[in-house]
């Protein structure tokens, strides 16, 4: 693996720590691969709340609309056999479909632009109120006709891929489980990974959590539902390792993978826009794309009660990124992003040069903490509170062993100022000047802040 990635993923790992603290979400996963290869894999918290149970990358999570993705590359590769045609009309696979759902194409159902309702008519299986819907439920809902005119623009439906589910049993005779673990799942390589609950015995499960917000605590959300029809839209459960495999297997040049580059890349391919969003995102064909300073990205999302991931392939830059999360108000998209914004910044700037390696580390002071990261020949001066840690970050020249100058700053800042670190005894740095502004050890600046406030708040 090359330094700079190496380096990034140290700083991911420092930087997700702080905001697992920050959100105090009950536990996240996340996965780095590079080339192909696990370069950074770590579990933080806890698997159940409840029970005080340590997370571990080996516990399992619902991974919800991450599905919609093995089930596009099924479609994919029944159309690679011959099986069918992406413009084929659904209803030369399904019946008793109201006749212009029937009209909608395969193609059209994977790239949500066939204008049906998005979960029926009560979508209260998310909220644990009710059972997930069976074939005959789906089916009555299917009875209905689209919401709007198919190909007029993206509007995601849960119930069009539950749809392609019946596709694949109609095609192939087998359940639709039984078949996509084999032809897809397995064929992938992916042993941590199961199309829907339950899980074989013995295998760790993650639990899910409320949202912390709503009561002032988090209740366990146990994630033992099964999704029923609605499987093939989110019915997966996985590992972040699993993800980050599976998805680096999609990129159009990936070296491995079940699928053709040819099927690979329509999957990949930017069909629709969202159309109601500030930020700019994509769908192709089961699979989301949009572009994080300048990397261009495809992967999914997913969010089921309990339950936040996203994972995220940048094939330019041969990188996927997968975190998880066990809470309902999982930060998993933005620390993605996060992960994104860090990697990019080395992979721009490179390693640290022999002159500022040994500056890394966190300081405190009573206002907070700040990440000093060194990176190519300077010291950046991150924000871990923030979502995008190194955005508008100072820079520091090193000059001297502990000496340098703030050379890069906004307006508002100390740009220009001296830098310095102060040792103990034993050659320990134990302080950091940063030009006016003192930062220690989290240890001195919590006693210090008790020392200072605590008699006048009592």
């Amino acid at each position: 693996m090359e330094e700079w990635a190496s380096r990034g993923c140290d700083y991911v790992g420092c930087w997700l720590e702080f905001q697992m603290r920050l959100s105090r979400l009950p536990g996240c996963i996340a996965v780095v691969m590079y080339r192909n290869q696990i370069t950074f894999e770590r579990a933080y918290g806890l698997a159940d709340l409840d029970a005080g149970e340590p997370l571990t990358p080996r516990h399992r999570f619902r991974i919800a609309s991450h599905s919609k993705s093995f089930t596009a590359a099924g479609i994919m590769k029944l159309r690679e056999a011959g099986k069918l045609r992406l413009d084929d009309p659904i209803g030369e696979y399904v019946q008793g479909l109201h006749p212009r759902i029937s009209e909608a194409t395969i193609g059209q159902l994977l790239s949500h632009s066939a204008g049906l309702v998005r979960d029926g008519a009560d979508a209260g299986f998310y909220e644990d109120r009710r059972p997930f819907p069976n074939v005959d439920q789906l089916m009555a809902d299917l009875r209905n006709p689209p919401v709007i005119e198919p190909n007029t623009r993206h509007k995601y439906s849960n119930h069009g891929f539950a749809l392609l589910g019946l596709v694949i049993e109609a095609i192939t005779g087998e359940a639709y489980r039984t078949w996509i673990k084999r032809e897809i799942v397995d064929a992938a390589g992916l042993d941590e990974t199961e199309p829907d609950m339950p899980l074989p015995a013995g295998v760790p499960f993650a639990r899910g959590h409320t949202g912390e917000l709503l009561l002032g605590r988090r209740l366990l959300i146990p994630g033992s539902y099964t999704e029923n029809a609605i499987t093939p839209a989110g019915g997966f459960v996985s590992t972040a390792a699993d993800l980050a495999k599976y998805f680096a297997q999609l990129a159009p040049d990936a070296p491995t993978s079940v699928l053709s580059a040819g099927s690979r890349r329509e999957m990949t391919r930017r069909h629709w826009r969202n159309p109601h969003s500030s930020i700019e995102r994509y769908y192709g064909l089961g699979i989301m794309s949009g572009n994080t300073e300048g990397w261009e990205w495809f992967g999914h999302g997913g969010g089921l009660q309990g339950y936040i991931s996203f994972t995220c392939v940048v094939p330019e830059r041969e990188l996927t990124v997968s975190i998880l999360t066990n809470a309902s108000d999982g930060w998993a998209g933005f620390w993605t992003e996060g992960a994104l914004h860090i990697l990019r910044r080395f992979a721009t700037r490179g390693a640290p040069s022999a002159e500022v390696h040994d500056w890394a580390g966190r300081w405190w002071n009573t206002w907070g903490a700040a990440d000093l990261v060194p990176i190519g020949d300077v010291v950046l001066v991150a924000n871990p509170w923030m979502g995008k840690p190194l955005l508008d970050a100072s820079e520091i020249e090193v000059t001297d062993r502990d000496e340098g100058r703030i050379a890069l700053a906004g307006g508002t800042g100390s740009h220009g100022e001296r830098v310095r670190r102060t040792r103990d005894a034993s050659g320990t740095v134990k302080e950091v000047w940063l030009a006016a502004t003192r930062f220690v050890s989290e240890t001195q600046a919590a006693a210090e802040a008790e020392n200072r406030y605590a008699a006048r708040s009592t």
